[in-house]
């Protein structure tokens, strides 16, 4: 079950690298994410109801580990979709409203799911026969009413739940972001010194993230600049939307091979010219 597992989830986090490298407008890449996440969940599920799990142990990990790595995803970009279809025409005080009432969204199924998120977010497993196994259902504890429509045989009572907790992260990030932004724009139009033009950034999304993970981990900007002023920065100085430039970083990350790609090159490429130089 698991290389089947890890080989369909390293297919889907190429595809969706893909689509945020390839497509600059966030609601197509929002749709098109949904769509192949959307595929690959289908692909999982139709595995799962042919497999047979060896133990309740590989059900649990299943259910608590694995399927909510692809719902997430599913539920992220969905979620994206439907923000930024929603998101009102305005000035930059009703866009901050806006994105402040979507994250007290986010807080409020926190709230409502407080005892499972701290149970979950412990690491926590002496409830993880009931939570993550397939038709174990307890009505004393806190459960949502659509899980009994859905296929019993791809579902239990809480994995949705750890998808959600995942996806609202990454959710929070984007929204927190944003409203970084608004106030990083508001700042610069405020400044008599801002830049009467902008440049624009020619290279992948991918290649300034690296850059800029790159800057704060060496703390070029100060050991009190966090990803998120710096990142919201660069946006706005080279005329780009990083999107989630937090999950780029972790694909960086799992780079099987030369995981600063952008940064070797541009050593590279500055050795080069002044090799050149000295030539001449």
């Amino acid at each position: 079950m698991l290389p089947f597992a890890n080989k369909l989830l390293y297919e889907l986090e190429n595809q969706l690298q893909f689509i945020e490298q390839e497509n600059d407008v966030i609601l197509k890449r929002s749709e098109l994410s949904f769509i192949v996440c959307k595929k690959a969940i289908e692909q999982l599920k139709s595995f799962i109801l042919k497999y047979k799990f060896k133990t309740i142990s590989e059900e649990i990990k299943f259910f608590k580990e694995i399927k909510p790595q692809f719902t997430s995803k599913l539920i992220y970009h969905l979620t994206l979709y439907n923000i930024e279809t929603k998101k009102p025409n305005g000035g930059s005080k009703i866009l901050k409203k806006y994105l402040i009432k979507e994250l007290d969204k986010l807080k409020s199924y926190f709230d409502y799911n407080l005892d499972f998120y701290k149970y979950y977010r412990a690491g926590a497993t002496y409830l993880d026969h009931t939570y993550f196994v397939r038709d174990k259902y307890d009505i004393k504890l806190t459960l949502d009413g659509y899980i009994f429509e859905n296929d019993t045989r791809f579902s239990t009572t809480h994995d949705f739940k750890v998808s959600k907790i995942l996806a609202h992260d990454l959710l929070q990030v984007y929204l927190e972001n944003e409203l970084v932004y608004l106030e990083r724009k508001e700042s610069n139009q405020n400044s008599q010194d801002a830049p009467k033009s902008r440049l624009t950034w020619q290279e992948s999304k991918t290649s300034l993230i690296e850059l800029i993970y790159a800057l704060q981990s060496h703390g070029a900007f100060g050991n009190q600049a966090d990803i998120k002023e710096i990142a919201a920065y660069f946006e706005y100085a080279f005329n780009i939307d990083l999107g989630d430039y937090y999950r780029t970083y972790l694909e960086i990350r799992i780079r099987k091979t030369g995981r600063t790609k952008f940064l070797s090159l541009l050593q590279e490429t500055l050795t080069k010219r002044m090799d050149q130089a000295d030539e001449k």
